[in-house]
């Protein structure tokens, strides 16, 4: 089990969660200068919170790294808490590009992918700190050319995380405890949403999660309806790291994580008892099991953020916001 299981999967992940801070890293030194003054500014109703979250998450390709920021904001008084509300329903929306993408099969790609941000990284090297050609050093598109190179070649690492997380699953089917985990959910799905939840706080990647679970229904060892369950507890899973981010802060900082957790478990608990639904409609949508797991995580994520948001332009909130 070490050798099979074990030591690959955490190899894998060490990868994959490599891959993942690059991307989040390089983006966000390329919208780091206009990020803050968009969440102060592009915020003002819900709705508008909505959008500004949904964008600077896809962008950023982090949820976590968003809500914290909005935290981050809130406690310094730069931004109220009824003003992120918004923008956390729209980080939920904004990650789903991450599993969209993982969910197309992109692996294959992997090694072009790094290959060319290598390349690119090395010609902005060459014109910038070597000065290979002196009238091209300065050039205001060296730097974005370089980050955006580093996000690439995160993204390859990523695609090279889950191919090997994922080579693992064979033995992982043959494995006692995941027939154990596969018996118990087959009595009740909920032991899924439970397993995603638990993972996902622990690691602080609902990507890496789902990405392994794409990877276990498209080898036929977990049956749709669990990897489901188990997307929906990754969902849970991550409000960890923004109620950690909330300790010590500021009264409203710590009810923007509150804010968060209530989103994301009551959509778990609504969407629960439609699992079988939920994985036939994402099926119908998908030409491969790792997409309809993926689907089934956007349409969760969107229709979740999109119940919610109504309930964010309640007077009680309101003043909740403005007695903190």
């Amino acid at each position: 089990m070490l050798h099979t299981i074990l030591i690959p999967m955490l190899l894998g992940f060490s990868v994959f969660l490599c891959g993942m801070k690059l991307m989040e890293l390089a983006l966000h030194r390329l919208a780091g200068p206009y990020l803050n003054a968009a969440l102060e500014r592009s915020t003002a109703t819900p709705l508008h919170g909505l959008a500004v979250g949904t964008v600077t998450t896809a962008f950023l390709q982090s949820s976590t790294a968003v809500t914290v920021i909005a935290i981050g904001m809130v406690n310094a008084k730069l931004l109220s808490f009824p003003r992120t509300l918004g923008i956390i329903l729209g980080t939920n929306i904004g990650t789903c590009i991450t599993t969209e993408l993982i969910g197309l099969n992109l692996n294959k790609l992997a090694s072009p992918l790094l290959f060319a941000s290598i390349g690119a990284w090395l010609l902005t090297a060459l014109l910038g700190e070597i000065r290979l050609f002196p009238a091209l050093h300065g050039m205001k598109w060296l730097e974005p050319l370089r980050y955006s190179s580093i996000a690439l070649c995160g993204f390859a690492l990523l695609l090279t995380g889950m191919t090997m997380m994922q080579a693992v699953g064979p033995a992982v089917q043959e494995s006692q405890m995941f027939g154990w985990f596969l018996a118990k959910s087959g009595e009740s799905l909920w032991w899924g949403l439970a397993a995603g939840a638990v993972l996902t706080a622990a690691v602080h990647s609902s990507a890496a999660v789902i990405a392994i679970i794409m990877g276990f229904v498209s080898l036929g060892a977990m049956p749709p309806e669990l990897g489901v369950a188990v997307v929906i507890g990754a969902n849970i899973g991550t409000c960890a790291t923004a109620l950690l981010a909330s300790i010590g802060g500021s009264k409203a900082g710590l009810y923007v994580a509150y804010a968060h957790i209530v989103l994301n478990v009551g959509g778990a608990l609504l969407f629960m008892p439609f699992i079988h639904e939920l994985s036939a409609v994402s099926g119908a949508l998908s030409s491969s099991a790792a997409s309809q797991i993926a689907h089934a995580q956007t349409i969760f994520n969107i229709a979740s953020s999109l119940i919610a948001l109504p309930f964010c332009y309640l007077k009680p909130l309101t003043k909740l916001g403005s007695a903190v």
